[in-house]
């Protein structure tokens, strides 16, 4: 039996988003990307 959240987890980060100062979702972004490259060197 697995627990049920107790928050609705994309409703929640919907609202954070929406209130999040330009600079978190430009570092947010950022580091999403780089992640993705790294990621992609690794595999090369």
């Amino acid at each position: 039996m697995t627990a049920r959240p107790s928050i609705d987890m994309s409703g929640w980060l919907s609202e954070e988003l929406a209130q999040a100062s330009p600079d978190l979702l430009r570092s947010m972004v950022k580091t999403f990307a780089e992640a993705l490259m790294g990621a992609e060197a690794d595999a090369v």
